[in-house]
């Protein structure tokens, strides 16, 4: 049977910002002139956290990830790899030659102009470049790409995202924050105070916004979207302040959606967190912040 070609995306990809949509935009176009599978190619968990034995906060999870390349940039196969420590010793050109040429099929590759990999990271675009000519398959290296001056990078999306300016985070994402995950039951605090929640949680080294409260955008499996008003924090009326909940209030909506998986967006950040002396209290300032909601999203309609 004959194997697929590819033309394979190379990196990481935290939070699928407009930098990497340069990669994959060209990925799409090399793909269409050679006939082959607009690819992409990345490691879970991020390289760093193996080599430093420290975890790495991210922007996404594995299937976030993916499920951005797929719906923003027509990505058709994201294949994520485990990083291990046998991953992490092997040399730059054994990676190419067997892992993307061999077994992968790749016969074009698209990289950044800050691409590092192999053993040590003595892989560089150079080194790529040179290795892809001999080898007779295809290689475009993507300069970096900028907005209002700055480089785009995960690292400064991370900065901005953990301190709740989504609106600016979103700019150089060129898309809203995005979490997804099956809806989990809480304390069903939200239905005793008239409002229905749905409760999210964070997948395992996924960066959390800052603590607060968010106009967001609910996508549900039937691909309808409705508005809501989304606290991420420690409810500290309610609870005792540890555990860190994503709760969104979705406006307008009645209908059970438990163990329904739904995709979150945020795009503006309300108020921090706050305790209140009572839920009546609580109630009030949610009614309040529903009013927000609605006027942000009348506004940029």
């Amino acid at each position: 049977m004959e194997q697929k070609k590819r033309v394979l995306a190379l990196g990481f990809f935290d939070g699928v910002h407009r930098g990497h949509g340069a990669l994959m935009r060209k990925v799409i176009e090399r793909a269409n002139v050679i006939g082959a599978v607009p690819s992409a190619f990345t490691f879970d968990p991020h390289p760093q956290s193996v080599i430093f034995d420290k975890p790495v906060c991210l922007l996404t999870s594995p299937e976030d990830r993916a499920d951005l390349m797929r719906r923003y940039y027509h990505i058709k196969d994201v294949i994520v790899t485990p990083f291990t420590p046998e991953r992490m010793k092997q040399p730059w050109d054994a990676f190419v030659r067997e892992t993307l040429v061999q077994d992968l099929h790749a016969v074009h590759l698209v990289a950044g102009h800050d691409y590092h990999f192999g053993y040590k990271g003595e892989g560089n675009p150079t080194r790529l470049k040179s290795l892809c000519n001999e080898l007779g398959i295809g290689i475009d290296i993507i300069e970096k790409v900028e907005f209002d001056g700055i480089t785009i990078s995960s690292t400064y999306i991370r900065t901005l995202v953990a301190q709740g300016e989504i609106e600016r985070a979103n700019e150089f994402l060129g898309h809203p924050y995005t979490i997804s995950d099956t809806v989990s039951h809480g304390k069903k605090l939200g239905s005793t105070l008239g409002f229905p929640t749905v409760n999210l949680k964070l997948k395992q080294n996924v960066l959390p916004p800052a603590l607060g409260v968010y106009a967001t955008r609910v996508w549900l499996e039937n691909g309808e979207s409705h508005i809501a008003v989304t606290n991420v924090g420690k409810r500290p009326t309610v609870d005792d302040g540890q555990a860190l909940t994503v709760e969104g209030f979705i406006l307008d909506f009645s209908g059970d959606l438990y163990g329904q998986k739904v995709r979150m967006e945020f795009y503006h950040f309300i108020r921090p967190e706050q305790k209140f002396p009572s839920l009546e209290a609580l109630r009030d300032e949610i009614m309040r912040n529903a009013e927000q909601t609605r006027e942000f999203f009348a506004s940029v309609k």
